[in-house]
């Protein structure tokens, strides 16, 4: 009796074995599957000919709590948008922390280059002056590595230019910085409407309905800097009060009621992809 007790309980067990090991076992591969390649920053896409695209750009990051209203209303409605970023703005713990937070939210969010002291700290004709292109230059590399921005993407301070692989769109009196940029590899990217600012107010100038109004126009005309593309530039300080904020969800509201519009970061746009 006991040898009998002893080998089927041995058969039960190789039995057991079996089952664990066999069909009724979880696939290898459940636990070594690769996981999917997380595309970074400057990551180049297909474009939909049905769809408008719409590249929301907001300068002189950060500000807050413009920047911080900003971001918290993007995040609600789940759509993308690109900060364009000053070094001497970011002062302090918090606003690094912000800095920060803009650069790993990436693919909502995207850090992108507005010189470290926003044009010389707005003295436009010093900084773009032939004899000070290198300095002009540098300030800019400075803002990138400090801010530690993954993409070689620009706006000019107070200028709306455009470069691309030696196509150069803008004001004469900037040309030798941007040949200088464009030689380097950075793209420039300048844009096609403003949400303004009232004079003497950190408050839009624009009401959402003129604002909708004449996004749909230009779309419509095809008076933008790229077919079925819009750059909309605004600044973070304009909507730090909630009634301005408000504005701002309610913009985005409405375009997302219409299927045709896409939000999408700026390293997206057709000229910032291009390859030479």
């Amino acid at each position: 009796m006991k040898k009998q007790f002893f080998f089927g309980s041995m058969a039960l067990l190789v039995l057991l074995f079996a089952c664990n090991n066999g069909k009724d076992q979880k696939p290898a591969t459940d636990s070594t599957k690769p996981a999917e390649a997380k595309l970074g920053p400057g990551s180049v896409i297909k474009y939909d000919s049905s769809k408008r695209y719409v590249f929301l750009t907001w300068d002189d990051s950060p500000q807050p709590p413009g920047t911080v209203n900003s971001k918290a209303i993007f995040r609600e409605h789940g759509i993308k948008a690109t900060f364009f970023a000053v070094g001497f703005n970011q002062v302090g713990p918090w606003k690094k922390r912000m800095i920060d937070s803009l650069r790993n939210d990436y693919p909502q969010f995207l850090l992108a280059n507005h010189s470290f002291s926003h044009g010389f700290n707005d003295k436009y004709s010093q900084f773009y002056a032939p004899a000070n292109t290198d300095s002009a230059l540098n300030d800019f590399i400075k803002n990138e590595q400090l801010l530690k921005i993954p993409v070689k993407i620009i706006r000019l301070p107070g200028n709306n230019t455009w470069a691309s692989n030696g196509d150069i769109q803008g004001q004469k009196s900037t040309t030798p910085v941007v040949v200088k940029l464009d030689s380097l590899g950075y793209k420039i990217v300048g844009w096609d409407m403003e949400w303004s600012q009232q004079a003497k107010a950190k408050a839009p100038k624009e009401s959402v309905d003129e604002m909708i109004k004449k996004l749909n126009q230009k779309f419509d005309d095809g008076s933008t800097n790229q077919p079925n593309m819009i750059v909309i530039l605004s600044h973070d300080r304009l909507f730090e009060k909630k009634q301005y904020a408000d504005s701002l969800s309610r913009f985005i509201n409405i375009l997302k009621q219409d299927k045709r519009y896409v939000f999408e970061t700026i390293d997206h746009y057709p000229t910032v992809q291009a390859k030479k």
